[in-house]
């Protein structure tokens, strides 16, 4: 029967030399055999488990499960269990990586928009991303309140225009203005921007901000803090941090 050194074992099977001698200390590979000298031994048997927890390991298991697999009776009843456990793991280790990613290619993008960066510029990117979701779910929920009053909109001008009739459209341009300055209250009170200067978050003046020049998602400003004005970036208000 041919035995194998711990060399030829690490060396059969990929790994290290300190790999078969922790497997050794660990329970998990004890050698067949002990020369006088103290020198391990592996048989065929050995070898054949090694190249098991090998690729057990590289499934991710830890030594721990495999331990507790190559102990039992009847290995079946467990090895579903741990694969699934394994499986739950990965699965959630590929969604952590996956958002770390997306964070990474968010915060490229914005890099890239802006027209001059400093260290400050990350804070600011954090801010934001931090807030994304929330800034999103502002925005939809202005879109979806406005969706009726549009619908009414070109009810009353089609109804104007093909029958003559205008009282519905009168009726809509006097709902139309408290609508948007609720509108307006309900934007300015959930939204902030940040100064792209002194980078400081904060709330704008009402009337300045209603009618300042504006792009998707900056809006020309004066900093309550610096008092540079000029285009500040959107974002949402930090619920944790700020109260009114």
């Amino acid at each position: 029967m041919s035995m194998y050194t711990t060399g030829e074992v690490a060396r059969l099977c990929g790994v290290t030399v300190r790999t078969v001698q922790y497997y050794d200390t660990r329970g998990i590979l004890v050698p067949s055999e002990l020369t006088d000298g103290g020198r391990r031994l592996y048989s065929e048997e050995d070898l054949k488990r090694m190249k098991i927890i090998c690729f057990l390991r590289e499934l991710g298991l830890p030594i721990d499960s495999i331990s507790q697999l190559l102990s039992e009776e009847n290995p079946g009843s467990v090895i579903t269990l741990l694969l699934d456990q394994q499986e739950e793991a990965l699965k959630e280790e590929i969604g952590e990586r996956q958002e770390k990613l997306d964070k990474l290619d968010a915060l490229k993008k914005e890099m890239r928009s802006l027209e001059h960066f400093t260290v400050e510029s990350i804070g600011d990117i954090a801010y934001r991303m931090s807030n994304k979701n929330e800034l999103k779910r502002i925005h939809r929920n202005m879109l979806l309140a406005s969706v009726p009053f549009g619908i009414l909109e070109w009810c009353g001008i089609l109804l104007w225009i093909f029958s003559g009739i205008w009282q519905p459209f009168l009726l809509y341009a006097v709902l139309a203005v408290p609508f948007v300055i609720l509108l307006s209250r309900y934007y300015f009170r959930h939204v902030r921007f940040i100064c792209p200067e002194c980078h400081t978050v904060f709330k704008p003046k009402t009337r300045e901000a209603l009618f300042a020049a504006h792009t998707p998602y900056t809006r020309k400003l004066t900093c309550t803090a610096c008092g540079r004005h000029g285009f500040c970036v959107e974002t949402a208000k930090e619920k944790e941090t700020e109260t009114e």
